[in-house]
């Protein structure tokens, strides 16, 4: 039984996989932008028809405003990077993932100053954010909602910050995107980073950033681009710019049916869903003696539901409910150090259950008497 899916979807629509099948096996699929014969024109298709799912999705005025990546990562290296330079500051907060903190230590090594947001009772503290800012300011960069307790941050609160201090918003979307409705017009947010495999049910190896008009970012990778071959430089259009190479026609065309899904059904209904297996979770770990939850009923949440039993390890509980009830879930530091150490659970870890639209009523309620079967044990 599967409760990771903050990690990534195992369940996924019948057509992600149909979709990438037919692009490998019809021998009609060749390389997007790359000619004018029909296999090429075929892969651009399927590459364009994706940009303007995209672009519905998150609300952008341009298909050229979406990037393909190979995951949130790589489009957060290219958001962070290309905005920033030598004698710049960044603000994050210490709910970010090592794919937000990691870019940022290295552009310390060529000047760039850094400040984390920190947490109050184990939320975000948004009083720091004007205590931190500087004249030097570029960026703010952060979560949309936590992988470890899965707060759901203010997006207009942060984008109003943004606003009155001239920041660029780049907001990190990995937990969010496909469960969690998201307007880039509407919420004031600069850039958009996502990846394709957890809530928007595409496969691994796919991701993007979108950006808002006017935003200007510079290349992390060059090379070839299909277009304006004699210039030295990546052409200054985009998304060319920052789409050096072959593009993943594969997993573009899987992310699309994943994407054509939750349009389909409704991104409001699957945000139902998950809250509803989150809620159902919360209130009955809350009922359990030693069951410590840090994921907050008072604050908004995505569906991630984060505890720990006692003082006994994470990776303890995981092998238990692994090997006696065949329940997977995440354990440990969910490559996030920074909310451990403001947590206390460096060193236990936490026990971190993950929820889809998938998940049915009948695993919760699964999970929730494999927990209290634990606790009972312990006690």
């Amino acid at each position: 039984m599967y409760f990771d899916n903050a990690a990534t979807t195992v369940v996924k629509p019948t057509q992600v996989a149909e979709a990438m099948f037919k692009v490998i096996s019809s021998q009609k699929y060749g390389n997007p932008s790359r000619g004018s014969h029909e296999y090429a024109i075929n892969s651009l298709s399927i590459v364009n028809k994706c940009r303007q799912n995209i672009k519905k999705l998150f609300g952008l005025r341009e298909e050229d405003e979406v990037v393909f990546t190979a995951n949130a990562t790589e489009a957060l290296n290219i958001a962070i990077k290309g905005t920033l330079s030598e004698g710049d500051h960044v603000l994050a907060t210490e709910l970010d993932h090592n794919s937000v903190l990691r870019p940022i230590y290295q552009l310390g090594k060529i000047g760039v100053e850094h400040d984390f947001v920190g947490l109050k009772d184990g939320v975000l503290d948004y009083e720091q954010l004007e205590e931190k800012v500087k004249s030097n300011t570029k960026v703010l960069v952060c979560t949309h909602a936590s992988n470890v307790t899965g707060e759901l941050l203010d997006i207009k609160l942060l984008s109003d910050f943004c606003k009155k201090h001239k920041l660029t918003f780049i907001l990190d979307a990995s937990q969010t995107a496909g469960v969690i409705p998201i307007n880039m017009l509407e919420q004031d947010i600069d850039i958009l980073c996502f990846t394709g495999h957890k809530s928007l049910y595409g496969p691994q190896g796919i991701g993007g950033l979108c950006f808002k008009e006017g935003i200007t970012i510079d290349p992390l990778i060059t090379g070839g681009s299909g277009i304006d071959s004699f210039n030295h430089s990546q052409p200054n259009v985009y998304p060319e710019k920052l789409e050096a190479g072959t593009l993943n026609v594969v997993g573009i065309a899987g992310l699309n049916e994943g994407i054509e899904y939750i349009l389909n059904k409704g991104i409001e209904d699957i945000r139902k869903i998950v809250a509803t297996n989150v809620n159902r979770f919360i209130d009955a770990l809350e009922q359990m003696d030693n069951v410590i939850l840090y994921t907050q009923r008072k604050r908004p949440v995505a569906g991630v539901v984060s505890l720990n039993i006692g003082n006994i390890d994470s990776e303890t509980i995981s092998d238990v409910l692994v090997e006696d009830f065949d329940i997977a879930i995440r354990p440990g530091a969910h490559c996030a150090p920074l909310v451990h150490k403001a947590l206390g659970t460096e060193k236990q870890g936490i026990v971190r259950f993950s929820f889809s639209s998938f998940n049915t009523i009948e695993e919760v309620d699964f999970a929730i008497n494999a927990i209290k079967t634990i606790v009972t044990e312990v006690d």
